[in-house]
């Protein structure tokens, strides 16, 4: 492998800056991981210590990095991070998936990941454009999660539809919405969450695609947060 360069979207492999996300990647996906990286104060860390086990186990190179790991992370407490090959899965028909729709922010990306790996759900879509599933900064708000799921980025919503033709579409939006508890209460045995940009939300299109649902709240905010509002939608769907 080349020198390490600063984490572009056009490389074909990214980073999981932390001990934690460093272990996921190990744990969960060793054949893509390409590199270890760790810290020269990191020794004797238990942490740090698990990870090169499980990286020798694995064969795969441990090397000293200070610079690297503070220019990945933005961070001078960065004590390890592992070098991995971006991957694409395909995510299984019968199982429920979240698909995120435009969404810009990496740390919403990661929280919506480690939100839906928690209540149960490990097949996720994004829809281009979109932030980068791949950025470090999303790996790490997913603190590891992106590893234990399938994810793929497709270009168009209608490409997933293509793939996935025979889901009952849930879009969160207030056109033509009915309550969240409402829709649940007749959920099928396939489907599929529907979650907008952070700003625009879902084009009004979307409310003809399948069950537009919204999440009711009182006058007192505009809106919630992506992350919070994919997380409530999550629950009210798995429980």
């Amino acid at each position: 492998m080349p020198s390490l360069n600063s984490y572009k979207n056009d490389l074909d492999y990214s980073y999981a800056p932390g001990i934690f996300p460093s272990m996921e990647c190990l744990s969960c996906r060793p054949q893509d991981v390409r590199r270890l990286l760790v810290h020269s104060s990191a020794a004797g860390r238990e942490g740090v210590d698990k990870l090169c086990a499980l990286a020798e186990k694995h064969h795969i190179r441990i090397e000293e990095a200070d610079r690297a790991l503070a220019r990945i992370s933005g961070k001078e407490n960065c004590y390890a991070a592992a070098v991995f090959g971006k991957f694409e899965d395909e995510l299984q028909a019968e199982k429920p998936h979240v698909v995120l729709h435009n969404p810009g922010d990496s740390g919403n990306i990661g929280t919506i990941l480690r939100t839906a790996l928690g209540l149960g759900i490990e097949d996720v879509a994004l829809i281009r454009p979109c932030a980068d599933l791949f950025d470090p900064k999303t790996v790490r708000a997913s603190m590891g999660a992106l590893f234990r799921l399938r994810v793929r980025v497709y270009d168009r919503f209608e490409d997933y539809r293509t793939a996935y033709p025979d889901r009952k579409l849930y879009p969160f939006m207030l056109d033509a919405s009915v309550p969240l508890r409402e829709a649940v209460k007749e959920k099928p045995d396939t489907w599929t969450l529907v979650f907008g940009n952070e700003g625009r939300g879902l084009p009004k299109e979307f409310a003809q695609l399948g069950q537009a649902v919204r999440i009711e709240s009182n006058d007192r905010v505009d809106s919630l947060n992506l992350g919070i509002a994919a997380a409530i939608a999550i629950y009210e769907f798995m429980i």
